[in-house]
């Protein structure tokens, strides 16, 4: 039984564990996650994953009561695994973990199913908190993001954050690795998708942003991608 205490963490009767699943393409990251996680009595590291596939076969066999996953990884891509999780194990809580700090990873976090995020530049005590705050059921957002966060939900958009958010995830996905100098071939295997599926992503790019070809939407994209990065 989940007793919710004063301090917004989660209190369990003794005896009782939850067992977590670590999804990052940092073999250090997971070590130390997995470290912090061990040394609490009701905490357990079920399995470990650096990819989407993988991840996918650990959760499906070991069911666990919490994901902290990465929206970067090896292979596949954080926001799908989510997806994934949420459509077939809607119970199973997502903190995600990402270096990302920009409103827009957040909103689509949140959007796919996540219940959590938290920036790799939080103190690790920071992880613990929002880990028992998903298990007791509520969402966590990190301080490093609440302010920001809040500020881009009650304002205007600028212009290019508005077109942007017509994207849809997987297109957005798309638009982002261009952004970072990704080509057709690469973003074709990161996604586990063919080259046509991309080009075809590309061009419902070009006419939702109205972008006359391929050049336009690779310069466009990198200067999101540096506007991101000065935030």
């Amino acid at each position: 039984m989940k007793v919710r205490p004063q301090d917004g963490t989660t209190a369990v009767r003794s005896g009782q564990t939850f067992r977590i699943a670590l999804v990052d393409d940092h073999p250090i990251v997971r070590e130390g996650l997995a470290r912090l996680i061990q040394q609490e009595p009701d905490l357990s590291v079920c399995a470990e994953a650096s990819d989407e596939p993988a991840a996918w076969d650990a959760i499906t066999k070991h069911q666990p009561d919490l994901v902290i996953v990465d929206l970067s990884l090896r292979s596949g891509d954080g926001i799908d695994l989510i997806k994934r999780i949420r459509g077939t194990y809607p119970k199973i809580a997502v903190l995600v973990l990402s270096m990302y700090d920009e409103s827009h990873y957040v909103e689509r976090a949140l959007r796919a199913g996540a219940w959590g995020y938290l920036t790799k530049l939080e103190a690790s005590d920071k992880v613990l908190v929002a880990i028992r705050r998903l298990l007791s059921g509520a969402f966590y957002i990190s301080d490093r993001l609440s302010p920001n966060f809040l500020k881009r939900l009650l304002s205007t958009p600028g212009k290019e954050d508005s077109i942007i958010s017509d994207l849809s995830d997987r297109e957005w996905q798309v638009f982002r690795l261009i952004g970072s100098g990704h080509g057709v071939q690469e973003m074709a295997a990161d996604l586990h998708l063919s080259v046509k599926t991309i080009e075809t992503y590309q061009a419902h790019i070009k006419e939702k942003l109205n972008l006359k070809n391929t050049r336009k939407l690779v310069q466009f994209a990198i200067r999101w991608a540096l506007t991101q990065e000065k935030k």
